[in-house]
């Protein structure tokens, strides 16, 4: 019996059997913390051992010699479930583009937009199979549309309980807190009280409050504040999307915004923000040029506006005012605008030159046509490298699950993590190089409150990146974005590895992450 018994603890205290081990990398482990050489072995979807590893089994060798090891970079804000193609599509669905930055977790639903049928696009996630683990958020905008339409007004009573039970639902199925996008229809129009009462909603769940601020100009500083107001009042962390100065007249007031939060941050606030280390941001051409007077109401009253001579009228002339501050036209390129491919890629100021015609002519035509996506150089380096030396500042994109064709988007969704960590990190020396790892990997999982990911550790999930450091870099440019980033030799996702010596294998491990 003693002798059995003895059989029995021994066969259970038998490690697991090596899948892959990583031979003499530099690990950086997403801490914050300088690199240090060593090993990593990887069983089934779990790292089980880290720094001077003998191998057990007949694992998969792979020689980490002049490479970097990182976690799995994770991406808090892209739009990846609402771009063209989503990925929940058949199309969408391998996110090369993400996978050769490292990143293996993308966060959706974000400016307030998004899927609302949760259990769905989960579904369709985990059916189809899909390159990045996924998790999302649930999206005001799109809730709001659901209860009252494009409506500029306040809720009545019955449809902020209405929204309230929205919020309730997908939190329940899986959602990890509220999205708000408030420069865009129909969260623009909502005050600060209805944004509270359903934070107040995703706080009893444990969720986050994550927004594109209500501006982003002249107005950061009081979009700011209110950002800091609701997760005050809601008692929830608030996290602050791509922060930025937007427009010249806003330039330089990266260090005011940063002031209020590090005072929130002081108070006893969770308060954070990512960005995206561009100086362009890129939405939609009625965000960016349109009073969100003009854009209330569905799509066919929109064209009906712009079709009557007097509000036509009234239109044009808002929209030059926002083109004397963006250069007449010459700041603001078209990135998608289907009825004329052509204009794609070219600004505004450019078009107008070649069809001689007025910029403001050129801007009409678009938005009675339905509209295009546009590329804004509104941004100032300094703003932007002092942002991203910011310890509660994390990298994310603002892109999509994109694939070559003829549109010309911003670069961010193929750049944005060699862009931080190969050019300001490594070449530039902006930041150091564990402090733009740790912006892409401890702090954003810190931030989602994730306690499996994020960091390079024994039992921890085995989502790694391997890349090179004299390669590793973003090639995506603005006038020819569809290029995938070098220097990724390995990205494993869940234990398996979905690019293999910088060739993308047939394997999507991702998942849709529910919140706990």
């Amino acid at each position: 019996m003693l002798t059995l018994l003895l059989t029995t603890l021994l066969v259970a205290a038998d490690p697991q059997p090596h899948d892959l081990l990583i031979r003499e990398v530099m690990i950086h482990d997403g801490t914050g913390k300088p690199g240090y050489v060593g090993d990593i072995a990887i069983a089934g979807n779990k790292i089980v051992a880290i720094g001077k590893v003998m191998p057990i089994g007949r694992p998969r060798i792979v020689d980490g010699k002049g490479l970097i090891a990182a976690p799995g970079f994770i991406d808090l804000h892209t739009h990846c479930d609402t771009g063209s193609p989503s990925i929940a599509d058949e199309k969408g669905r391998d996110n090369d583009c993400y996978l050769f930055q490292g990143v293996t977790l993308v966060v959706t639903g974000n400016c307030g937009m998004g899927p609302t049928d949760v259990k769905e696009f989960f579904a369709k996630l985990d059916k189809n199979g899909v390159g990045t683990h996924v998790i999302h958020q649930v999206p005001h905008n799109s809730i709001r549309t659901k209860v009252m339409g494009n409506a500029n007004r306040e809720p009545t009573a019955e449809e902020l309980v209405k929204l309230e039970e929205l919020v309730e639902q997908q939190m329940k199925d899986g959602c990890w807190g509220l999205s708000t996008g408030l420069i865009y229809t129909p969260g623009t129009y909502a005050k600060t009280p209805e944004i509270i009462a359903l934070a107040k909603v995703a706080a009893r769940h444990h969720g986050f409050y994550a927004s594109h601020i209500r501006n982003e100009n002249t107005g950061l500083l009081d979009a700011v504040n209110e950002a800091i107001a609701i997760g005050r009042e809601a008692k929830l962390p608030v996290h602050i999307s791509h922060i930025k100065c937007s427009g010249k007249n806003a330039w330089g007031q990266a260090g005011q915004a940063l002031a209020l939060i590090e005072k929130a941050r002081r108070d006893g606030q969770a308060i954070t923000a990512d960005q995206y280390p561009y100086t362009a941001s890129s939405t939609s051409m009625a965000a960016t040029v349109i009073p969100t007077r003009f854009r209330e109401g569905t799509a066919k009253e929109y064209l009906a506006r712009l079709a009557d001579p007097e509000q036509a009228a009234a239109i044009r002339k808002a929209v030059e005012n926002a083109l004397k501050a963006r250069g007449d036209g010459r700041t603001l390129q078209v990135a998608r605008y289907k009825p004329k491919p052509e204009w794609q890629g070219k600004t505004i100021a450019r078009i107008a030159e070649t069809e001689k015609r007025a910029p403001i002519d050129i801007i009409m035509e678009i938005e009675a046509n339905g509209g295009a996506a546009v590329v804004n150089f509104g941004m100032n380096e300094e703003d932007v490298r002092v942002y991203m030396k910011q310890p509660f500042v994390a990298t994310a994109s603002d892109g999509s699950s994109q694939i070559p064709g003829d549109t010309v988007p911003h670069p961010r969704s193929y750049g944005t993590f060699p862009r931080k960590i190969g050019k300001y990190a490594i070449d530039d020396g902006v930041v150091k190089l564990e402090d733009a790892i740790r912006s892409a990997s401890g702090l954003p999982a810190d931030i989602l409150n994730l306690k499996d990911r994020g960091y390079l550790k024994e039992g921890n999930i085995a989502d790694v990146v391997i890349f090179d450091p004299k390669t590793f870099r973003d090639t995506a440019t603005f006038d020819k974005p569809h290029q995938l980033a070098t220097g990724m030799r390995y990205v494993i996702v869940d234990g398996k590895l979905a690019i293999d010596e910088g060739k993308r294998t047939a394997v999507n491990a991702g998942k849709a992450l529910r919140h706990p």
